[in-house]
């Protein structure tokens, strides 16, 4: 487990200093003087560089503007925003937990509905639900997001009235800013409108998880059929089967237990796939998440934000892959050392 451990964290790193390098190149590669483009001061007085050049090394070769750039990285320093004048960390700190809350359910509602009907595709394989099943997910990943967002805003906002249309919560509501996740700050306000807040914060939440869970739902029924596929074909289950276990045990003792394990392996991949559909989802709901204020600001030629926003966005989708990691590692002991499965 310790090597596993130490082999994430070095991959981390290189993963990091990689992001960096691409992040300051880039102040570089935009239009504009390379250092208002790194600090983002597009108003500073002749002074005000001087000190910014002095600090950022300007003067010194790209090495050292480099580390410079990285001291001020660890110190939470990635510049100001051109649109807003505001500090690049104070608006990723209030945007990334919306981008938080909405993926990570969309990701808990994906595996929830994909998972048990990959399962039940395997199960009855080359039947008519196995092939029912494969043409919905065909279907389902071949909608285009920004169409499905649009229309589900049409027929349940619109025509409807069911379900609200933009926004993560009525203005009816203040809730005090602790955790900037809507639904735990709620829990954890003393509001007396709590519950009716929590369950307009839900309403809210409904249609841009479907969004962008729909696409990953699919992924996630085709890598378990071919899990349970694959688990069904093993020499356990033949012999589990021979020992005269009825079906229903050799699935939900056996087979279903193996098979998620496998699909786990490959979240971290989907995630990435999650985020970028939840950017786009983030613009049609007008969801305040880092996404929408990315795509923004790449309208709005804030070259600041954008470089503070790929390192952010980056960081937060490799941590998940990390995380994800070391959960398939611990319910899976020959990912933590493969050695032992060639003994």
């Amino acid at each position: 487990m310790l090597i596993f451990t130490l082999r994430r964290f070095n991959l981390f790193i290189f993963t990091m200093l990689l992001l960096t390098i691409l992040s300051f190149s880039l102040s570089f590669l935009f239009p504009g003087e390379q250092l208002i483009n790194l600090t983002g001061q597009i108003d500073a007085s002749p002074e005000q560089l001087a000190i910014l050049a002095d600090e950022y090394q300007q003067q010194s070769g790209l090495l050292s503007q480099y580390f410079s750039y990285l001291n001020h990285l660890f110190h939470g320093e990635m510049g100001y925003s051109m649109t807003s004048n505001l500090p690049i960390a104070t608006e990723v700190l209030n945007r990334l937990p919306a981008t938080i809350e909405l993926t990570c359910v969309a990701l808990l509602v994906a595996m929830f509905f994909g998972l048990p009907v990959g399962f039940c595709a395997a199960i009855y394989h080359r039947k008519l639900p196995d092939n029912l099943i494969l043409t919905i997910a065909m279907v389902g990943y071949s909608i285009p997001v920004f169409w499905l967002g649009l229309l589900a805003i049409l027929v349940f906002s619109i025509q409807l009235g069911w379900l609200p249309s933009a926004g993560q919560i009525s203005l009816l509501f203040e809730i005090e800013h602790v955790t900037g996740l809507q639904l735990i700050d709620i829990l954890l306000s003393d509001s007396p409108y709590k519950w009716q807040a929590f369950q307009d914060a839900t309403r809210h939440l409904i249609l841009p998880v479907i969004v962008v869970a729909l696409a990953p739902a699919t992924i996630f029924m085709r890598l378990a059929r071919s899990a349970m596929l694959e688990v069904l074909d093993t020499h356990y289950i033949k012999a589990a089967n021979a020992k005269g276990l009825t079906f229903s045990q050799i699935i939900y003792r056996h087979a279903m237990r193996n098979a998620v394990i496998k699909v786990i392996r490959d979240v971290g991949l989907q995630f990435a796939n999650l985020v970028t559909i939840a950017m786009v989802t983030e613009v049609i709901f007008s969801w305040p998440g880092i996404g929408r204020w990315l795509i923004e600001s790449i309208y709005q030629r804030d070259y600041t934000a954008i470089q503070g926003g790929l390192i952010v966005l980056s960081t937060f989708i490799f941590i998940v892959h990390i995380i994800i990691d070391f959960v398939y590692a611990a319910l899976n002991p020959l990912a933590r050392e493969p050695r032992n499965g060639k003994r």
